[in-house]
């Protein structure tokens, strides 16, 4: 059986999130860098797979908390799981890519206000 550990679900989550957001982000960063036309309306073709993409992402980042903060480390002495400061800062690279999901999941009700 598979096991993803609190890294690939990391990565599973941010490539979910993107394609959750494709259809928002895409349009507001060629706006944002003066290319436009009406092409850019095709680029929202991803609409009708956002919700299941947004629940990948949610999905993904809660098999990482759930890694990170309630399964027990079971590692052989002196991998690098043992060191309570790779721990620490795996549960600092999670938060920081958590929010930064987040905020790209909040995109799609974000973007009107700057259209």
């Amino acid at each position: 059986m598979l096991q993803l550990n609190a890294k690939h679900s990391l990565v599973a989550s941010v490539l979910s999130a993107i394609g959750a957001s494709a259809c928002c982000v895409g349009p507001l960063v060629l706006l944002a860098l003066g290319i436009g036309g009406a092409w850019v309306g095709n680029l929202t073709a991803m609409e009708p797979y956002r919700p299941v993409a947004s629940g990948l992402t949610l999905l993904f980042l809660g098999l990482a908390f759930r890694q990170l903060y309630l399964v027990p480390q079971a590692c052989a002495v002196g991998m690098s799981c043992t060191d309570p400061q790779a721990l620490r800062r795996q549960r600092r690279v999670f938060w920081g890519v958590a929010v930064l999901l987040l905020a790209l999941l909040a995109v799609p009700w974000l973007a009107p206000l700057f259209y």
